[in-house]
């Protein structure tokens, strides 16, 4: 009924930290975004309240850079440079998403919501041609 840990990883290309640093970034962002919304804290701004998934990805490309270059000092180039593209892919279509968004929020940005979620879609899509070459 659910997916296991290994099938996710496997079809999200990203390691169990990743999954747990967004997990955790999500989670904080949505402390920080239900405190926008109460009544006597009014003063936060939109870039506050998505730092902690700005840190997450930061936190996540850090992360994935280590393990690039581990990856290249153990002589697999290979499969260092697919993992590196599939990771900065995935983190530069979520980070754009969460980047225009908050610009959009803001009211600096006046884009369309379909145009704001069109990385997501890419990733979906992306994440999809992954999980049907995985099987």
């Amino acid at each position: 009924m659910f997916f296991t840990i290994e099938e996710i990883v496997k079809w999200l290309g990203l390691t169990v930290f990743e999954i747990w640093t967004n997990l955790i970034a999500l989670l904080l962002f949505t402390v920080t975004f239900v405190c926008k919304y109460n009544p006597d804290n009014y003063s936060n701004v939109w870039w506050t309240i998505f730092l902690p998934l700005f840190a997450g990805d930061a936190l996540n490309a850090y992360f994935c850079i280590i393990v690039f270059i581990r990856m290249l000092l153990e002589m697999s180039l290979k499969t260092a440079l697919l993992r590196f593209c599939w990771s900065s892919t995935f983190l530069f279509m979520t980070f754009l998403f969460k980047f225009l968004l908050c610009k959009r929020l803001t009211g600096n940005l006046t884009l369309d919501y379909n145009e704001i979620f069109a990385p997501l879609f890419i990733l979906l899509q992306l994440i999809a041609v992954r999980a049907c070459q995985q099987s």
